[in-house]
């Protein structure tokens, strides 16, 4: 069966390498009977290996021709491949609670894809991803370093994130200019119970001027007084732990 071509508007590589294909699947620790959803299957490569552990797998793709391969490829069940756009896609009726995501992710859709998956915590208890490595290392970069940003404050603050291990270009088709990267996502027992837009919006005031320190990138905001709180605007975005801003989000909303 012929390949696909990949579309480069769609930001296509394709992964090639069946050996990392069944170690990406290995790291989805979903039971049998659970809600798995494959994002962007592309040619299958994961599929192949998703539908021998979990026979009910469904799928969203967008793009035409590989809708059309991946139904010629594979016995599928009515309603198991969704042809859509996962960014404009209705999450809310299309993933039951608890579900469990996986997929290699388009480099131009990484970014806000996860913001996506913010707006539907409930929906995803776990996510098995490949991305750029820049992506993957900034997401689960710790406070302090350099990569430490937005997404590793509002992903950290609803997931444990795990850095799984990195894939070089000869592992694709087209080979990519850049290194990617795999990575876990498990969502937290708790949520972080503060109001996600006010935490976005802290987070994004904080590191869109992350050079400042916290009094001047916030100005605009009304902080209320509390112990240490002179000493805590000192500091730059970049200096604050996921617990901070949690924190600090929850001092807001009490304004």
């Amino acid at each position: 069966m012929r390949n696909l071509r990949p579309k480069k508007h769609l930001g296509q590589h394709f992964l090639k390498d069946p050996a990392i294909a069944d170690r990406i699947v290995a790291q989805l620790s979903a039971g049998p009977e659970e809600e798995v959803v494959e994002i962007g299957p592309g040619e299958g490569i994961l599929t192949a290996g998703l539908l021998a552990r979990y026979p009910r797998l469904k799928m969203v793709e967008v793009d035409d021709a590989a809708v059309g391969l991946l139904r010629r490829r594979f016995e599928l069940a009515e309603g198991q491949l969704i042809h859509a756009d996962v960014l404009k896609w209705d999450w809310q009726s299309g993933l039951q609670p608890d579900s469990y995501l996986i997929g290699n992710l388009p480099y131009n859709i990484s970014s806000p894809f996860f913001f996506r998956l913010l707006e539907h915590l409930p929906l995803v208890r776990q996510g098995v991803f490949m991305v750029q490595q820049e992506v993957a290392a900034r997401i689960c970069a710790a406070h302090g370093s350099k990569t430490y940003g937005i997404l590793s404050v509002l992903l950290g603050a609803c997931f444990e994130r795990h850095y799984l291990f990195d894939v070089p270009p000869s592992a694709f088709r087209p080979p990519p200019r850049v290194m990617s990267a795999v990575l876990r996502l498990e969502r937290k027992p708790g949520l972080p119970g503060v109001q996600p837009d006010k935490l976005k919006q802290l987070v994004k005031m904080a590191f869109n001027q992350r050079r400042k320190q916290l009094k001047n990138a916030l100005k605009g905001l009304v902080i209320p007084d509390f112990e240490g709180k002179e000493k805590l605007l000192q500091l730059r975005a970049e200096q604050l732990s996921v617990a901070d801003f949690i924190w600090l989000a929850r001092q807001l909303e009490q304004s």
